[in-house]
């Protein structure tokens, strides 16, 4: 639609009109999610060179006051900030004083520095190595090389545009006199900071004698630069508001209905996907009228500072924030200063320091981490009750189609996934009761023993904290390699303890070749026919096999007539070759991977499949993951499980250097058994949970449609730091890399674990003899396994009528 027809139809159409067509526009891109972003405010100086005629944020010097905020007083208020649970660091200043104000200069020299940039620069880099708050600077105009220093310790930069009209700048006009509200020099400053690639924020002030053809004219400015460069992360309508003291004190305000047609008229001239903001703090009362004019996001908000440019204007409390939000129809969701589309591509928009910072912060969408939960973590954070209402329509016809085992589409599964307050209720209690339906109310468990035969590995996978190499020997010990005698005695401790299966799997030693694996089986097997043996993940198989020139097919034939039993669905890490390619570049592909598990099946060799989720991944992945198991079950039927192993980061290599999130949130745990029990359903019937990593035994199966399970499969400790003997009363370590055996005094505290999970339910909690527990012709019953690990002693006979090897 051509430019005059915009216009005329936001000057002719009513204003409701208008604003049902922004709302929608709004939804269509941002669903129910209001954003803001915690922050402090860093006034590092007042003096500015600029005479705006409605400003009160601009000083002259004044003696006995300094020129600039020093370091320690900078510290101080980002300290105060970090402890209120800020993440935004915003430092607002007046634009180059030192052109004006020889106290300026003064001041500069006296720390340092030459210009005002210099030293914000020394700020940001202070703030963000000192604190971790991430800095935002609205500095002024800009040269290209002032953007570029500022970027490396930045996460985010802005200045508002204001007016894209000339004629604010003559005689008599608001702008006469500060020539960095030049039009001209400001639209510069967004067309470098394009071509530098970074976040950048602006915007247009209203009321100031502008035109609404003006306002339409900065919009179109706007809107021109950012297909160019894609790099305007918010667009901010602000309303003027008179202030004593200064030459516009008796000016008039623009009214509600003129902000909220200029909120409309960005939506429509921007678009959709565009982040359009208003500040809370300058329209009180009004918040749900700002809504439905199409904003999605009120700003920063400050717990601990004042609005320095707007003093006169608190700014609202966060839990009132919240409810007005929601009375709106909405969910208020924090975010970090740079919004969540360029979080999530974070390498391209942030320098190194800043993406490390970024990726700490965030959670898997790219808004900032709701919680500080971490896998093992066994405080849990309290998830607030339901706001909204009721679940947003749509969302919930997706849930019933699931439900009904429709096969949903990868962006319908990013819709479960997004799903906050009552959408994600919703999305809980439609998994838990598909649970009880499909799986009833018994929670089962396996005594086992993992053995971890090798840590010694050739493979150089980003999250593993388990293998060893040459270069390795700092990560939790010396490398081992056990021979079978040492194998097999540990498969017979395990059994004198009650075990009913080992779980073998370790790193893809050099000398390794699949007459290996094929002798372990054999040794184990031999010593302890009835010990159910689960072992070999699919790239221990896909390497067996090549070492001896034959079919996957073949090879699994021949480790089957040697003992094995089932397979573990590890090294699947997400199934996607988009994040694997970061991950674990020389691992199995996904079509590897589905291929040995697709032949496993085939030879009635059932297999777990599992996700490792929280570290550079998306949504979108966990999505494509999910596919891939469910439609490889719709035609083999051979997975017992789902396993949602969260990303354990704190020794893993990849997050030590700066590349990973540290884990998903326990939000983000909880929907991914949600999720999974819906999408999956009635492919894959029982969802698995890992008490020691998710922490969450006490919530019960309701929690999120999962069965409560305490797990310790090989795999997973490759990720997982280190655990001493004595923070696991009644579990001692064994020196094979991360396996753990029951202590036989002490089995009664893993009992407990077991019955926590079940509190609040009507489950029974029951031993099993292996994978895939079920009825008389081995099909999994669905949402009854528990996981191998820490569990009660399981009686030497193995339960009648359950799964036998």
């Amino acid at each position: 639609m051509g430019e005059a027809r915009v216009q005329d139809r936001l000057e002719a159409m009513p204003l409701d009109a208008l604003m049902a067509e922004a709302a929608a526009l709004r939804d269509a891109a941002h669903g129910r999610v209001i954003s803001y972003s915690r922050k402090v405010f860093i006034p590092l100086t007042k003096l500015c060179r600029d005479v705006c005629h409605y400003c009160t944020f601009a000083e002259n010097p004044r003696p006995g006051h300094d020129a600039y905020l020093s370091p320690e007083e900078v510290l101080a208020i980002a300290r105060a900030g970090a402890a209120a649970g800020c993440t935004e660091a915003l430092f607002t200043l007046g634009d180059k004083p030192e052109l004006r104000w020889r106290q300026a200069r003064e001041a500069l020299a006296a720390l340092g520095h030459e210009t005002t940039i210099s030293y914000l620069a020394a700020m940001c880099d202070l703030v963000l190595r000192e604190t971790g708050l991430l800095p935002h600077a609205n500095p002024g105009v800009m040269s290209r090389d002032e953007i570029a220093a500022l970027r490396a310790v930045t996460a985010s930069q802005g200045i508002m545009l204001e007016s894209a009209s000339a004629r604010l700048c003559e005689p008599g006009q608001v702008h006469h006199g500060s020539p960095d509200k030049h039009p001209e020099a400001r639209l510069e400053v967004l067309r470098l900071a394009g071509v530098l690639r970074v976040p950048f924020t602006t915007g247009i002030l209203i009321g100031i004698g502008e035109t609404r053809a003006e306002r339409l004219e900065a919009l179109r400015e706007i809107a021109a630069i950012h297909v160019e460069h894609g790099h305007i992360q918010e667009v901010i309508i602000q309303n003027f508001r008179a202030k004593p003291r200064t030459k516009l004190a008796g000016a008039e305000e623009p009214d509600l209905d003129d902000l909220l047609w200029t909120i409309v008229a960005a939506r429509i001239v921007l678009g959709g996907a565009m982040n359009i903001q208003a500040p809370p703090n300058l329209s009180p009362g009004v918040y749900q009228k700002l809504v439905a004019a199409g904003l999605n996001d009120w700003g920063g908000v400050s717990p601990v500072t004042p609005d320095h440019v707007n003093p006169e204007a608190p700014w609202p409390h966060l839990e009132d924030l919240a409810a007005r939000t929601a009375e709106a129809g909405k969910v208020l969701v924090q975010r970090l200063p740079t919004y969540p589309e360029y979080v999530r591509a974070v390498d391209t928009w942030c320098a190194p320091a800043v993406a490390t910072a970024m990726r700490r912060a965030s959670d898997a969408e790219g808004f900032a981490r709701g919680d500080d939960w971490s896998p093992g973590e066994t405080r849990l954070p309290r998830m607030p009750a339901p706001r909204l209402a009721a679940a947003d329509a749509a969302l919930a016809r997706l849930v019933d189609r699931a439900t009904d085992g429709a096969r949903l589409d990868a962006p319908e599964i990013m819709r479960l996934f997004a799903a906050r307050d009552a959408d994600q209720a919703h999305v809980a209690a439609a998994a838990d009761r598909l649970r009880a339906a499909m799986s009833g109310e018994t929670i089962r468990y396996v005594v086992n023993r993992n053995i971890n035969y090798t840590n010694i590995c050739t493979y150089r996978c980003k999250f593993c904290a388990f293998s060893k190499g040459k270069t390795h020997e700092a990560l939790r010990g010396p490398a081992y390699d056990l021979d079978h005698a040492e194998i097999v005695r540990r498969a017979e401790e395990a059994w004198a303890r009650g075990a009913t299966e080992v779980c073998l799997q370790g790193g893809i030693h050099p000398d390794y070749t699949g007459e290996t694996y094929e002798g372990i089986c054999r040794a184990i097997h031999s010593a302890l026919p009835d010990m159910h043996i689960h072992a070999f993940s699919p790239l221990e198989v896909t390497q067996g096999a090549a070492t001896l020139g034959l079919s996957l097919r073949d090879y699994l034939a021949r480790l089957k007539s040697a003992g094995l039993g089932t397979l573990p669905g590890t090294a699947a890490e997400i199934l996607d070759d988009e994040i694997r390619a970061i991950i674990c570049p020389d691992k199995v592909n996904t079509a590897e991977w589905v291929a040995v598990a697709r032949a496993a099946h085939a030879l009635g060799l059932r297999t777990t499949a599992t996700i490792m989720f929280g570290h550079v991944e998306t949504p979108l992945n966990w999505a494509r993951h999910l596919l891939v198991l469910r439609d490889l079950q719709a035609q083999t039927g051979g997975f017992t499980e789902f396993v949602p192993l969260p990303f354990v980061h704190m020794e893993a290599p990849m997050y030590l250097r700066g590349q990973a999130r540290q884990g998903p949130t326990f939000r983000e745990a909880l929907l991914m058994h949600s999720v999974a029990r819906l999408v999956l359903h009635p492919h894959i019937t029982s969802i698995q949970t890992k008490l020691g990593e998710d922490g969450s035994a006490g919530r019960g199966p309701g929690a999120a449609g999962r069965r409560q399970r305490p797990r310790r499969h090989a795999d997973e400790r490759k990720h997982q730091p280190r655990r001493r003997d004595a923070a696991r009363p009644g579990i001692s370590a064994r020196g094979d890399g991360g396996a753990y055996s029951l202590d036989r005094a002490q089995t009664g505290a893993a009992d407990d674990a077991l019955r926590d999970a079940a509190r609040g339910t009507t489950a029974q909690v029951l031993p099993c003899g292996g994978p895939g527990a079920g009825g008389a012709d081995g099909a999994t019953q669905a949402g009854t396994r528990v996981a191998r690990g820490s569990a009660p002693r399981a009686p030497r006979q193995r339960p009648k009528g359950l799964w036998t090897p």
